[in-house]
């Protein structure tokens, strides 16, 4: 042997194990053991613990990852197309629909149930839905019903001051007891349907307040939030640091505190467009606001929502989504009035609701990357460039069977 080392010599065959990890792979295509290792983290219960305390401290789980939008632009432009569709029916119906002031009217109603999707949407893509948004509307408009003649600052401010103090009240028992937001926001609205129902007969509104004097700032103060939240929504940070409470392993395990901003901004956010919303919807209601339970407010919020692109999990959401959705929800209201179909609010949201889980189930699907592990993208690269060499005399050697070299094989074991 000379002193050089030969290629099948114990030692230097113990090395280049060591360099590849047990791994052929990871030398022939030129990874670092560190990065096979890595792959296999998942065999080591210590690494294992490791990464998961990282992955906390990093904020992320194992689903988060950049998102594709190309699901929810193609579900917009379907959207789109309806609205455009509804919006056709409605001026075969009646031209006059469309046009002032009866377009006036139609822009307020879409700014109210605009709001209400907003909070919604805000709220889904942060983990906690806030069902208690339509209790919230319906009492606000009560609350003005009664108040409206002191004015719309001295009765709406009050209002407001305590949807926001319920929101964050209501967010610090989700994050202390770490609780799932429906559950806490159910709850919340049932104790708010017992102030709305206090009432035993319709509240007439007072006061002149007339919002459809102002119905194109109104409804143009919602498109500009609705867009811009969309647009906000698609940077990767901003999504991720809104949707950590999105369910992910186990549902008792805590999220710390990362998530407290979220959840209180957006279940006080929402609650306060609940309020403004409700506040609208009386101001331009000609009829008595009866004291019902607002249920059916959280129905088409939620169900506007989903059907929007939003995902029912949370985090996921699109750009133009709320608007175009918005749009046809409150079209399809006014062309069922004035076509008398007579539809309940509840039953339109319970269709818009099981449309929408069906839209989350297309978001989650289409709306995430496909993970490749090391190799496989070591491969895809091979395929891409047309490689079709055959394997030399070293990867050959590597790929061999485990060697036998132990005292008992060989002329000296004892089987022979």
């Amino acid at each position: 042997r000379g002193g050089a080392m030969a290629y099948d010599d114990t030692a230097f065959r113990q090395q280049s194990d060591d360099q590849t990890d047990g791994d052929p792979a990871a030398y022939r295509n030129g990874f670092a053991a560190a990065d096979y290792r890595s792959r296999r983290r998942d065999l080591d219960p210590a690494d294992g613990a490791r990464h998961a305390e990282v992955t906390a401290d990093l904020g992320g789980r194992t689903g988060d990852g950049r998102d594709r939008l190309g699901v929810h632009l193609g579900w917009e432009i379907v959207l789109l197309l309806g609205v455009a569709a509804i919006g056709y029916l409605l001026y075969r119906l009646d031209p006059a629909s469309l046009k002032r002031p009866a377009l006036d009217t139609l822009l307020v109603a879409a700014a109210a149930i605009g709001l209400l999707t907003l909070g919604m949407g805000v709220t889904l893509r942060a983990g906690v839905p806030n069902l208690a948004i339509g209790p919230i509307t319906l009492a606000a408009e009560l609350h003005y019903a009664e108040n409206g003649d002191l004015g719309l600052v001295k009765s709406g401010l009050p209002a407001l001051v305590i949807a926001a103090a319920g929101g964050l009240v209501i967010a610090v028992l989700i994050l202390a007891l770490h609780v799932p937001g429906w559950a806490a926001t159910l709850g919340a609205g049932l104790g708010v349907i017992v102030y709305d129902q206090l009432r035993t007969a319709p509240v007439i509104v007072q006061g002149d307040y007339d919002p459809t004097d102002y119905a194109t700032y109104i409804f143009g103060g919602f498109a500009v939030l609705a867009v811009l939240g969309g647009l906000l929504g698609t940077v990767g940070v901003v999504r991720r640091w809104l949707g950590r409470m999105r369910p992910d392993g186990d549902a008792a395990v805590r999220r710390g505190g990362a998530p407290a901003l979220p959840v209180i901004g957006s279940l006080v956010l929402s609650s306060v467009f609940a309020t403004v919303a409700g506040i609208l919807m009386a101001a331009q209601s000609v009829k008595a606001i009866v004291p019902t339970t607002g249920l059916e407010w959280t129905g088409i919020a939620l169900g506007t929502a989903l059907v929007a692109g939003t995902s029912a999990y949370g985090r996921r959401g699109g750009v133009f989504g709320t608007l175009l959705a918005v749009a046809g929800m409150t079209l399809f209201l006014d062309y069922s009035y004035r076509r008398n179909f007579d539809i309940a609010l509840f039953a339109i949201a319970a269709c818009a609701i099981g449309g929408g889980l069906i839209i989350t189930r297309l978001v989650e699907t289409y709306g995430k990357q496909l993970p490749l592990t090391l190799l496989d993208a070591a491969e895809n690269a091979a395929a891409s460039t047309g490689s079709s060499r055959q394997p030399d005399i070293w990867e050959r050697a590597t790929a061999a069977p485990p060697r036998s070299d132990r005292w008992d094989a060989g002329p000296w074991s004892g089987a022979r």
